[in-house]
């Protein structure tokens, strides 16, 4: 079983930017997520919500199924102490609408993340296309 931590933003990513209000939500974003949690995967609810718009944000998700590993932390239950720890969060990706090149839609976040596509950014867009997979030679250098 898979056990990456996915640190995901909730404005502009799992639903349209409306801050402090709640935008609809993505093309495929839920669908994405529960299947990327039912392969294993913990998913972080990672955002710059707080107070009463964080724990809308987070009810959001539950009433459409989506429960997660942690929110705003690495792990559920724990203690931020800034002498001793960075705010940076222990994540193998994160999935946020301002990653250079913005979002390039769940569908190419899920096939980047299983690693059957990969993208580079080109006139500030993301742009997902085919991994070409060559068979390697074999010999004493190639």
């Amino acid at each position: 079983m898979i056990n990456k931590k996915l640190a995901i933003d909730f404005d502009g990513t799992i639903v349209e930017d409306a801050y402090p209000g709640i935008g609809r939500a993505k093309i495929f974003a839920f669908e994405t997520l529960s299947k990327l949690q039912s392969e294993g995967y913990r998913l972080i609810l990672w955002t710059y919500r707080s107070g009463k718009s964080l724990q809308e944000a987070i009810d959001f998700c539950r009433k459409n199924g989506l429960e997660f590993y942690a929110v705003n932390s690495s792990f559920e239950g724990e203690v931020f102490d800034a002498a001793k720890q960075s705010r940076k969060i222990d994540a193998d990706l994160f999935i946020d609408d301002r990653n250079l090149g913005g979002f390039p839609g769940w569908g190419e976040v899920y096939n980047i993340i299983k690693g059957e596509i990969e993208f580079r950014v080109a006139g500030g867009e993301v742009l997902p296309y085919s991994k070409l997979r060559k068979e390697k030679k074999k010999g004493l250098f190639w």
